[in-house]
């Protein structure tokens, strides 16, 4: 005799289907040659229809002036390696109009995207790893110092901190007002220069990037090589492991439109795009 259901069990059973189909996952498009040195950022530029990729090229923290920014396309194709040379450890990256910002060491670096050349370079006193960087719609530009466990400020050319004792801030993503921080394995939310909550934990200690998907929800890689979903409740999902084949996930970037994430290897070399479904 043949098992019957219900019609409420029957749609009961489909919605439970339909919600396994739509967990979100990350399928791989594509992967550069491994020909980017120590790439650590990865920034995507939908006016300049390509990526900008940050290569350390060295010693994270060396002033060998070795590092350098590279372009990719978005078919993975390399359009230059060596695009700006004669930096020493650049990280994290943000744009605003045709210049690229870039963290490297202790100064921020601001490039012109149209030529090439180095525009500026502003010196952060007392700072020892700057890392990631990202850029308001005001035009603050923030950034981490995982060592003195800071946030600076550039603004008009001056540089000053704007938080001070966190744990081992990397990540930095500006969204309005408030600014995202991961933070050794924990995603805050700082909302002015003193108001620190609590949006997601119990990710792995290495914490690099941090991108926004929709609102509410958070893609952060880990530099061991885990990229996790933070939802809007404060849940955490792993979305990519690559640490037991030793291949690391630093600083991302991400394609809104087309829903791509870009992820550097670092010590492998070279940038993945993964289709986020």
């Amino acid at each position: 005799m043949k098992k019957r259901y219900s019609g409420l069990a029957a749609a009961a059973i489909l919605f439970l289907g339909t919600l396994a189909q739509a967990q979100p996952n990350l399928t791989k498009i594509w992967e550069t040659k491994a020909e980017l040195p120590v790439p650590e950022s990865v920034l995507y530029s939908a006016k300049d229809k390509l990526l900008y990729v940050s290569n350390i090229d060295g010693q994270a923290g060396e002033k060998d002036g070795k590092g350098s920014i590279a372009k990719v396309g978005l078919d993975g194709k390399i359009i230059d390696s060596n695009w700006v040379s004669g930096l020493n450890a650049p990280k994290g990256m943000g744009k605003m109009g045709y210049s690229l910002y870039v963290t490297d060491i202790d100064h921020i670096v601001e490039i012109h995207t149209k030529t090439g050349k180095i525009l500026n370079k502003y010196p952060v006193e007392g700072a020892k790893f700057l890392n990631d960087l990202t850029i308001d719609a005001k035009g603050n530009i923030f950034f981490t110092d995982m060592q003195t466990k800071k946030i600076h400020k550039l603004y008009k050319g001056q540089v000053s901190t704007y938080h001070e004792n966190l744990t081992r801030p990397n990540g930095i993503l500006a969204l309005g007002t408030d600014l995202l921080i991961a933070d050794n394995g924990v995603l805050k939310r700082l909302s002015g220069p003193d108001k620190l909550t609590v949006v997601a934990e119990g990710m792995d200690p290495s914490s690099d990037g941090i991108e926004e998907i929709r609102p509410g929800e958070y893609l952060v890689s880990c530099w061991a090589g885990l990229i996790y979903l933070v939802k809007s409740d404060g849940s955490v999902e792993k979305l990519l492991d690559t640490s037991a084949q030793k291949i690391n996930s630093a600083d991302i970037g991400y394609d809104n439109r087309k829903k791509i994430v870009y992820v550097p290897t670092f010590l492998k070399n070279s940038v993945v795009a993964y289709q986020l479904k």
